[in-house]
């Protein structure tokens, strides 16, 4: 009886041991570790304007801000006229600059009768009045070429409040015996225009070559 209980009681323990080893064994999963986020992007800074020899940096940078701005409406970007008139007109105050390499060709250039009454040689006040005949300021793009009073001239097409009135009042790019060099030698100054960039006749065309039609060109103070 024994044995048998023996064998009874070995018969109810060994199903209890065989289920116990087929239960799963539950492993708990640990969560994988949270990445730390990378730096952000750093946006890319536009390069600063160049400096260029010989060159108001005040008028450099206005002039590219200029340029940027209006950017749409140039046909090419990286030649440009910048015109000092803080400076008489017996000096070289038109500089033909290439934006890219930093090159810059210096011309005479006259301003007009209305911004300089008493022919001082410095420019009094800038005007964007129709019959003023002063010089207007400002960011303006050079345009189509034509044969007028002149003879070859470039239009002008102002892109500011303070020079809008440009087209309307014919302020173009032109040629004039009273802004040749041997102005200077004979007077001291150059002439007076009526208002437009009147450059040496002998120096239209290294303008019309710089500029094209479409580049841009900025007069001020600088």
């Amino acid at each position: 009886m024994l044995r048998a209980g023996g064998i009874t009681a070995a018969a109810i323990f060994i199903p209890g041991c065989m289920r116990e080893a087929a239960a799963p064994v539950s492993v708990a999963q640990k969560a994988p570790p949270p990445v730390a986020p990378g730096p952000a992007p750093v946006p890319a800074q536009p390069a600063p304007p160049p400096r260029i020899a010989g060159v108001s940096q005040s008028l450099v940078e206005r002039a590219v801000a200029a340029r940027d701005k209006y950017g749409d409406r140039l046909r090419q970007r990286d030649k440009v006229a910048i015109v000092d008139f803080s400076h008489p007109s017996y000096r070289s105050r038109l500089a033909l600059v290439d934006l890219a390499n930093g090159r810059v060709d210096k011309l005479l250039v006259a301003h007009g009768i209305g911004s300089d009454p008493g022919h001082t040689a410095f420019l009094q006040r800038f005007s964007n009045e129709n019959g003023s005949e002063a010089t207007c300021e400002g960011a303006f793009i050079a345009t189509d070429y034509y044969i007028g009073q002149h003879d070859r001239s470039q239009r002008l097409v102002g892109l500011d409040p303070t020079n809008s009135n440009a087209m309307a009042r014919a302020i173009v790019i032109h040629g004039a015996w009273y802004a040749n060099k041997d102005m200077l030698s004979a007077h001291g100054k150059l002439g007076r225009s009526q208002g437009c960039f009147a450059v040496g006749e002998a120096e239209l065309q290294r303008v019309f070559d710089h500029l094209g039609e479409g580049a841009l060109v900025y007069a001020a103070k600088g």
